[in-house]
């Protein structure tokens, strides 16, 4: 059984792997986006947003794929 110290430790590591994934996310949002997204509101952005970007960015890496165009 889990003491409690050892139960905080676990859920402590499980938020800070959220938060590198969170910042994460936002980066590479900035990436793709050429710098038109500010790490600010890429951090205030709700998951769906960041969700709904994700997709964009996976659509457009696999039409540039198939098209045979650059993709910078």
């Amino acid at each position: 059984m889990k003491t409690p110290a050892d139960q905080l430790e676990t859920l402590i590591d499980k938020l800070e792997r959220e938060c590198k994934s969170l910042k994460h996310e936002a980066l590479k949002s900035m990436w793709f986006m050429r710098g038109s997204l500010s790490y600010d509101e890429a951090m205030t952005l709700s998951y769906e947003d960041r969700k709904i970007i994700s997709d964009i960015v996976k659509d457009n890496l696999e039409v540039t794929k198939k098209s045979g165009r650059d993709f910078f």
